[in-house]
């Protein structure tokens, strides 16, 4: 079974960046934004806790395409 691997940590803003790039190749990405879930469960986080996810198969070639968001 294929799961999800994290790629990327970071700012909500790049991290959409990255994971447009994703989807215009074809990889479909998961966005976890730990500080919105955070926020509605009531209590806080730090900065900067949007992760990217993708399948783990597809992770290469994803890190290959967002090198430069990182």
């Amino acid at each position: 079974m294929n799961k999800h691997v994290k790629i990327l940590t970071s700012s909500a803003i790049i991290v959409q960046g990255a994971a447009q790039s994703l989807k215009e190749q074809g990889i479909i990405p998961l966005i976890k934004n730990i500080n919105e879930s955070g926020r509605l469960a009531g209590f806080g986080t730090l900065p900067d806790e949007v992760e990217l996810h993708v399948l783990e198969s597809e992770a290469e070639a994803a890190l290959d395409l967002i090198k430069d968001f990182a």
